[in-house]
């Protein structure tokens, strides 16, 4: 699975990084997550999937 966060879209609400904070990474000025890498590992595709129902923004896409 990989992960993308669109930039334009993400609003830095941070509930991504909570649920999967081994997969995202927030900017330190506005809180906007990027993955860390977008190849996630199998053991977090579970929680990727739960932080992409979760993100208000829909701002997260897995393919």
């Amino acid at each position: 699975m990989k992960v993308n966060v669109d930039a334009g879209r993400c609003q830095g609400h941070t509930l991504c990084a909570m649920i999967a904070p081994d997969v995202f990474e927030l900017d330190d000025v506005d809180g906007h997550a990027t993955p860390v890498d977008p190849n996630v590992p199998a053991d977090q595709e579970r929680k990727v999937a739960e932080a992409v129902r979760s993100c208000p923004e829909r701002a997260i896409s897995t393919s």
